[in-house]
């Protein structure tokens, strides 16, 4: 297994054009660095030195660019001394950062129904792969939160099947781009899905004519039960599935291998390294996944 996008990292002066804070300690940062910002693709992140007195970087998943721009948008959540100094940082202030970092998502068969599954911290790198598939590929995003969504929600006009008309809440943007959404909580939220994000795209997948279903890729990105649920979805319904698997990281760049997975391709085990050759994996090669 080899990862052609070791190759594209960069390192870059990020300056912060924006930092927006949202309820649940998160927020969404945009800083102007145009070389990540050319090269980056979904499933892809960012590895930031937090402040200078902080050494030690901070793996953060890309949620969009704007190539023309030189933005990078991230959306953070404030969960531990380093995030929360990121968190209270300022427009104008630098941040060193490397990136783009990691084996991004398989996207290139336009053919495919691909079904976003996200949760919490693992929303923005779907949002990335909704925005880049946009008018290329059929894009449904299924987002799971229980804390408010840091995004502008509305009531969405998409009609989907095994949904009930009272799930009607997606994301603004989203939606005036035409690509379909729906919203899950425990938190009794308004509009949103009463329980798992994993159970409310399982009642879409279901109510699929088989056809369709068999056109469906799975894509991934949460906490580790989310991601157990998706596998246990895939495996159910025969469908394929990739995973961004989160992991603590030192280096990030491969050198240290301190965030490794078991592997199983082609009857061989491995230690793959989470940081270049994931995050994004094949579930079909994960074992910890399997059925």
């Amino acid at each position: 297994m080899t990862n052609a996008h070791h190759a594209t990292i960069v390192e870059e002066i990020a300056t912060i054009l924006a930092n927006v804070q949202h309820p649940g300690d998160q927020f969404v940062m945009r800083v102007h660095a145009p070389k990540i910002a050319q090269k980056a693709l979904p499933g892809q992140f960012v590895h930031i030195q937090v402040s200078p007195e902080r050494p030690m970087r901070r793996p953060i998943s890309i949620m969009l660019t704007n190539p023309e721009q030189g933005t990078v948008d991230l959306l953070i959540k404030a969960i531990g001394e380093g995030t929360e100094r990121l968190r209270q940082r300022k427009v104008d202030e630098q941040l060193p950062m490397m990136g783009p970092i990691g084996h991004p998502f398989d996207l290139a068969d336009p053919s495919k129904r691909y079904i976003l599954i996200g949760g919490g911290v693992g929303i923005p790198p779907m949002i990335f792969v909704a925005d880049h598939l946009q008018g290329q590929a059929e894009t449904i995003l299924f987002a799971g939160s229980e804390v408010p969504f840091p995004f502008a929600l509305k009531p969405s006009t998409f009609l989907l099947p095994g949904i009930d008309s009272s799930v009607k809440m997606t994301i603004a943007s989203l939606e005036s781009r035409d690509i379909p959404c729906r919203l899950a909580s425990k938190a009794n939220m308004h509009g949103c899905f009463d329980g798992y994000v994993a159970d409310l795209a399982r009642s879409y997948l279901q109510a699929l004519p088989q056809e369709e279903r068999q056109r469906c890729v799975l894509l991934s990105c949460g906490p580790h039960p989310m991601l157990q649920s998706v596998a246990k979805l895939a495996h159910d319904l025969n469908i394929p599935a990739q995973l961004s698997l989160e992991e603590h990281m030192a280096c990030a760049i491969g050198g240290c291998a301190g965030c490794v997975v078991e592997t199983l391709e082609q009857g061989k085990r491995y230690y793959r390294r989470i940081c270049v050759d994931g995050p994004v994996f094949d579930l079909n090669i994960l074992p910890e996944f399997a059925a």
